[in-house]
């Protein structure tokens, strides 16, 4: 429905997900992967450069993520999905830095004033966060 509502010429889709990295499918341990990292999946029509090493066979992406990519697919939209996988199940500070390179690319840079500044920032929303979710007995 979003899609709909929106002109498809000149737009380009940037998708940012995570996931449990038990999720990842590899040879080697998971236990010795670097947790939290980035793979990335494009459209044959996202032609830029991307900032992080391709999502290998037979990884898969679900739910919304993977619908929004399958839609542009489709619908010849450049769109790109970030996926980070990671080992925690609520989002923090550290799950949210592996996402950091992705304030590099030419696509996500003119977002950002200040790189240096991000990281303050991050913690202030989380903790913030934090405690509308405390639940008081």
């Amino acid at each position: 429905q979003v899609f709909g509502r929106m002109q498809k010429e000149g737009l380009q889709v940037t998708i940012l997900s995570t996931c449990p990295v038990a999720d990842y499918k590899t040879q080697e341990s998971t236990l010795t992967l670097p947790s939290p990292f980035l793979k990335a999946l494009k459209t044959k029509e996202f032609k830029e450069h991307i900032c992080c090493p391709l999502l290998e066979q037979p990884n898969i992406v679900r739910d919304l993520p993977a619908a929004v990519l399958s839609y542009c697919q489709v619908w010849q939209i450049p769109a790109v999905l970030y996926q980070c996988y990671t080992d925690v199940i609520k989002l923090d500070t550290v799950t949210i830095e592996a996402f950091k390179p992705l304030l590099s690319c030419k696509t996500l840079k003119s977002l950002v004033k200040d790189v240096s500044e991000s990281t303050k920032i991050l913690k202030k929303l989380l903790t913030t966060n934090e405690t509308h979710n405390n639940i008081y007995i």
